[in-house]
């Protein structure tokens, strides 16, 4: 018997302490026109539990597209970002700065960790926007999940939306 599939929704994490520039980001990518689920966590040191899956992230999916902030509290943007760029698991992550900071050292440190894009705020809605679409060639479209469960479903076959 051949079941119905469909592709499942691009995971984005979005990494922003500030709530004006967080709104900005989730407004944008619900304009962006593709399915999606956003995890939007508020300073560096939870973005790294996120992304090792560590503490109360034990099931926390991995993102298809990360959206960082350069100046989070406690361990900073900049610490997140060298940490994605030299973890294995993590390095094809594509990570897009959204950040107030506009160092020429910060955008070159960035340039050479090949993130996909460099943007100051306060972000242009329709720069970003244009963004999104052209990142949506990221996501992980041949991923497909039933639509439906077999007739005696194992503990897997469960979908599971909390991570602890």
């Amino acid at each position: 018997m051949q079941r119905e599939t469909v592709g499942r929704p691009m995971e984005v994490l979005l990494v922003e302490d500030s709530v004006a520039a967080a709104r900005l980001a989730i407004g944008g990518l619900r304009k962006g026109q593709f399915e999606h689920r956003l995890t939007w966590l508020r300073d560096g040191e939870e973005a790294t539990q996120f992304l090792q899956c560590e503490g109360v992230f034990a099931r926390a999916p991995q993102p298809d597209l990360i959206l960082l902030d350069l100046g989070l509290p406690g361990k900073d943007g900049r610490q997140v970002l060298t940490e994605i760029k030299a973890d294995d698991r993590l390095r094809k992550i594509p990570v897009v700065i959204m950040t107030a900071s506009t160092d020429q050292q910060d955008m070159l440190v960035s340039e050479d960790l090949h993130v996909e894009a460099y943007l100051v705020k306060p972000v242009e809605l329709t720069k970003f926007l244009d963004l999104v679409t052209n990142l949506k060639r990221f996501w992980k479209a041949d991923m497909i999940v039933p639509t439906h469960l077999e007739e005696h479903p194992t503990v897997n076959d469960i979908p599971e939306h909390r991570w602890a």
